[in-house]
C-alpha cells in the first residue's frame, strides 16, 4: 500500500472511531485518532496475521495496552475485512462483542486491556514464549499511551524485556500529549521518555507519529533490531483532524459534539481495505503431554511442609507436561520452585521482585497456550492483584501460588504473613482457591490445577506440617474430607484447612476425652466449597465452628457461611476462629496459640458453642 493510501486509511480510521463512539453515545474517539496513523501502517506494512487462523504459530500478536482506543482496534478491524460496518455500530451495546474495552470475546484479542500499565508486562510474556519457548520468530507489539508510563509496572515490563534480550518486542507510544484530566508529565518530551527507556537498555526511535513514512520507517527499524527490545515514541495530538477537539483539554473519553462535521472535516465515509500479510510458515512446537506424573510420595505420620510438596510435584509434573512453565519472583528458594527451575531450566522463568511482572508474563504466556504456575509469598501476591483481577477478565488460565502464609510462618512478622489472600482470590471471578494441609494433598491438587480453568489460587505453608494423608488418596477440586466422625453422635462440627487441621485433630481428641464428640471436616477447596458435606455435618451437629490462618473477613470462614446462607440447606448455629489481631514476631506455636486458633481455642469455642463448660 502506499502512503498516500496509508494517509486515507489514516482517516477511515478516524472517521470509524468517530461514528463508534457516536453510534455508542460514549467512548474514546480522541484517544483512538491520535494513533490513527500507527494503526494504519501497522495493519498494512508489518502486522503478519491471519484472521481466519487467530491460533496460526506464526502469527504476529498486537496488544492495545490503551484498551479505552479499542474504537481505532475495531476500526482496524473493518479494514481487515473482519467486523462489518453495522457491526462497528455495534459498540458498546449490549450483546455485542465489540466492547468498550477489548476483550477476548474476539478471537484476534489475546488478552484483556483497559487497566492501564497491563500490556507491555503480558507482552513481555508473550515474547518470552516466542523467543524461549515457542521459538518463532513472531513479533509482539505493544500500543500504550503516554499516561500509563507513570504505572510502575510499565517500568517493571521495560527493565525485564531488556534483561531477557526481547529483541520480538516493540513497545509503540502514542505520546498525544493528554491524558484524562490535563497534560501528562512529560507531555511531548520524546527525549525524557527515551532518557528513561535507553538507560533500561532499549533501543529508541522518535518520530512523528502522524508522518506515515517515518512510522513506516520506525517499524522496520524496530524489527530489524537485535539483541534489545526497541521503543517507538511517537509525537501525535489527541482528537487529530478535528479542530474542535484536536489537542484540547477536556474532550477525554466523550463522543465528538458533532459527529457528522466532524466526519466531513476528516474526509467523510469510506471503505478502504487492507489485505493483511500472512505470517510465515511456523511449526507449532511439540508439547509432550504424558499421562500421570511421578507425584512425590510421603508417609503418614512425617512431618513435610506443603511448600516442599509443592516444588517437587511441580518439577514431576513438569515431567510429562512439557506445556507447564515456572515462575517466581526471586524467592524460589522459600517457595520451593527452585525444583522445577533445576529440572526444567528451559521453562523456567525468574522475574526477579516484580510481582506485576511475574503475574503478567504468566497470562502472556499462557495466551500462548503454555500453563504457567507463578510463585511468590501469598503476601506479595497483593501487589499484583490488579494484574490477578484483569487475568479473569482476559479469560486467562494460570496458576499461582502464595507460601509463608498467615501467622503460623512465625518471627519473621506481619510484614511477610498473607493474611488476605484467601480473600483477594475468592473474589476473583471464576476462580478456584486451594489450601492443602499436607504434602500428599498438596502433590494431588498441583497436578489437578494443571487441567483447570481460570484463575487458580493455592496456598502453601512454611513449616512443616502432620502428613495426614496416604499417597494413594485422592481430593477432588470442590471436595473436603471428614477426618474425625462420631456418626450421630457428634455435637459439633470444625471445619479447618491448611495449618488448622492438625490443630482441630488435636482439639477433636482432647475433647472426645471429654465426653464431646466432634466431626471434622478438612476443607481443602475453599472455592468451591463442598457444599453437601458440610449440609450434612450442620444436619447431624448443629453446630458448626470455623478455624482458620487469616483474617475473618472473607476467608473460610465467609466461605462456609456463604454455603449455609443460600437458603437450600441446614443452618446452623455458626461461630469462627481466625485472625483478628496485629501479630508480632513470635514462634508458629505462640503465633497460632495468640490468634487463638490453636487446639486451645478450638476446645474452648466448641465448649462454648455446645454450652458446655468443662471444669479441668
Amino acid at each position: 500500500m502506499r502512503y498516500e493510501t496509508m494517509s486515507s486509511l489514516a482517516q477511515q480510521l478516524r472517521v470509524d472511531a468517530v461514528r463508534a463512539a457516536d453510534a455508542a453515545g460514549s467512548g474514546h474517539p480522541t484517544s483512538s485518532m491520535s494513533a490513527a496513523e500507527i494503526g494504519a501502517v501497522l495493519l498494512a506494512r508489518h502486522l503478519r496475521y491471519d484472521f481466519d487462523r487467530p491460533d496460526h504459530p506464526g502469527n504476529d500478536h498486537f496488544v492495545l495496552s490503551k484498551g479505552h482506543a479499542s474504537p481505532l482496534l475495531y476500526a482496524m478491524y473493518r479494514a481487515a475485512g473482519v467486523v462489518g460496518n453495522d457491526e462497528l455500530l455495534t459498540f458498546r451495546r449490549r450483546g455485542s462483542l465489540l466492547e468498550g474495552h477489548p476483550t477476548p470475546r474476539l478471537p484476534w484479542v489475546d488478552v484483556a486491556t483497559g487497566s492501564l500499565g497491563q500490556g507491555l508486562p503480558v507482552g513481555v510474556g508473550m515474547a518470552l514464549a516466542g523467543k524461549y519457548l515457542d521459538r518463532v520468530p513472531y513479533q509482539v507489539w505493544v500500543l500504550c499511551g503516554d499516561s500509563e508510563m507513570a504505572e510502575g509496572s510499565v517500568w517493571e515490563a521495560v527493565e525485564h524485556a531488556a534483561y531477557c534480550r526481547l529483541d520480538n518486542l516493540t513497545l509503540i507510544v502514542d505520546v498525544n500529549r493528554l491524558g484524562q484530566r490535563g497534560p501528562t508529565r512529560h507531555q511531548h518530551d520524546l527525549g525524557a521518555y527515551a532518557a528513561r527507556l535507553e538507560a533500561f537498555g532499549w533501543h529508541t526511535v522518535q518520530i512523528d507519529g502522524h508522518d506515515v513514512e517515518a512510522v513506516d520507517a520506525a517499524l522496520r527499524e524496530a524489527r530489524a533490531t537485535v539483541r534489545r527490545p526497541t521503543a517507538v515514541l511517537a509525537a501525535t495530538r489527541k482528537g487529530r483532524g478535528v479542530a474542535a477537539v484536536e489537542n484540547r483539554e477536556g474532550m477525554h473519553g466523550k463522543p465528538l459534539p458533532d459527529a457528522t462535521a466532524a466526519v466531513a472535516e476528516l474526509g467523510g465515509y469510506s471503505d478502504l481495505r487492507v489485505q493483511v500479510t500472512d505470517p510465515p510458515a511456523a511449526m507449532p512446537p511439540r508439547l509432550v503431554r504424558g499421562g500421570a506424573p511421578p507425584l512425590p510420595r510421603y508417609d503418614k505420620g512425617d512431618e513435610v511442609a506443603t511448600r516442599d510438596a509443592y516444588g517437587r510435584a511441580l518439577a514431576a509434573l513438569g515431567d510429562v507436561r512439557g506445556d507447564v512453565v515456572g515462575l517466581d519472583g526471586e524467592v524460589g528458594d522459600s517457595t520451593r520452585t527452585e525444583y522445577f527451575a533445576k529440572a526444567h531450566p528451559d521453562r523456567y522463568f525468574e522475574s526477579w521482585i516484580a510481582e506485576q511482572q511475574l503475574v503478567g508474563a504468566a497470562v502472556g504466556l499462557q495466551a500462548r497456550g503454555y500453563v504457567p504456575y507463578a510463585s511468590t509469598f501469598a503476601a506479595f501476591l497483593t501487589r499484583a492483584y490488579d494484574f490477578v483481577r484483569m487475568a479473569a477478565v482476559s479469560r486467562a488460565g494460570i496458576n499461582l501460588v502464595g507460601s509463608h502464609a498467615g501467622v503460623s510462618i512465625g518471627q519473621d512478622g506481619p510484614s511477610q504473613m498473607g493474611l488476605e489472600d484467601l480473600a483477594m482470590m475468592r473474589a476473583v471471578h471464576g476462580s478456584t482457591v486451594l489450601y492443602p494441609c499436607d504434602a500428599n494433598q498438596t502433590a494431588k491438587l498441583v497436578a489437578a490445577m494443571a487441567d483447570l480453568d481460570g484463575v487458580r489460587y493455592l496456598r502453601t505453608t512454611r513449616g512443616k506440617t502432620l502428613v495426614v494423608y496416604g499417597p494413594e488418596e485422592e481430593f477432588p477440586v470442590g471436595g473436603s474430607k471428614v477426618l474425625r466422625s462420631h456418626g450421630e453422635d457428634d455435637r459439633a462440627t470444625v471445619v479447618a484447612a491448611g495449618v488448622t487441621v492438625p490443630e482441630a485433630l488435636r482439639a477433636a481428641d482432647r475433647l472426645a476425652e471429654a465426653g464431646i464428640p466432634v466431626r471434622v471436616i478438612d476443607l481443602y477447596s475453599v472455592k468451591p466449597v463442598d457444599r453437601a458435606t458440610l449440609d450434612q455435618a450442620a444436619g447431624t451437629t448443629g453446630c458448626v465452628l470455623t478455624v482458620e490462618d487469616h483474617r475473618p473477613e472473607g476467608g473460610l470462614g465467609d466461605a462456609v457461611a456463604e454455603a449455609y446462607a443460600d437458603g437450600h440447606g441446614n443452618t446452623p448455629r455458626l461461630a469462627r476462629l481466625a485472625v483478628r489481631s496485629m501479630p508480632a514476631s513470635a514462634t508458629p506455636e505462640e503465633q497460632l496459640h495468640e490468634a487463638g486458633i490453636d487446639a486451645d481455642a478450638i476446645v474452648s469455642a466448641v465448649e462454648l458453642l455446645v454450652e458446655r463448660v468443662l471444669v479441668r
